[in-house]
């Protein structure tokens, strides 16, 4: 009997020991397994939900960049066809300057001729006059003199 006592003894003991475990060690292991294996798939699901995010700020960032690309081709296309237009402005003023320039020119042309011819007929009056002085001085003959003086007066008038 010795054997079986002792076997009944440490069955009793076994069954109290697993009865204090279930009652009192076993829910605080549970309760944490429960915990981290919450933990654990609460990380995952974020990791996943950062993975789709990631991909989405991808997706996003290229569209962008693209319309980004779009924007400074069409900008550069702008600034060609100002730099056109500034061009041809350019040379446009610059045509109508040269042409006031070239009017302004022919205009003092003018202003020089008519002096000079005024000049000239001035002096030719001046040269007429004393060549009439000096023939008058010579001879006096006061109708062919008056001619004479008339004839020149209509070749420089």
């Amino acid at each position: 009997m010795d054997i079986n006592a002792t076997l009944l003894g440490h069955v009793i003991w076994f069954a109290f020991f697993i009865w204090i475990t279930m009652k009192y060690i076993w829910p605080p292991l549970q309760k944490a397994m429960q915990d981290r294996q919450a933990e654990i798939a609460d990380g995952l699901a974020a990791a996943e939900k950062g993975r789709k995010e990631l991909e989405q700020a991808a997706k996003q960032s290229e569209v962008v960049i693209s319309d980004a690309k779009s924007n400074a081709a069409e900008i550069v296309v702008q600034a060609e066809k100002r730099g056109v237009e500034v061009l041809e402005q350019a040379k446009e003023k610059a045509q109508l300057e040269a042409e006031r320039i070239v009017e302004a020119a022919k205009g003092d042309i003018e202003q020089e001729i008519t002096r000079a011819k005024e000049e000239l007929r001035s002096q030719l009056s001046m040269l007429a006059v004393a060549g009439a002085e000096k023939i008058l001085r010579k001879e006096v003959d006061h109708a062919v003199h008056k001619k004479l003086l008339q004839d020149l007066e209509k070749e420089f008038g």
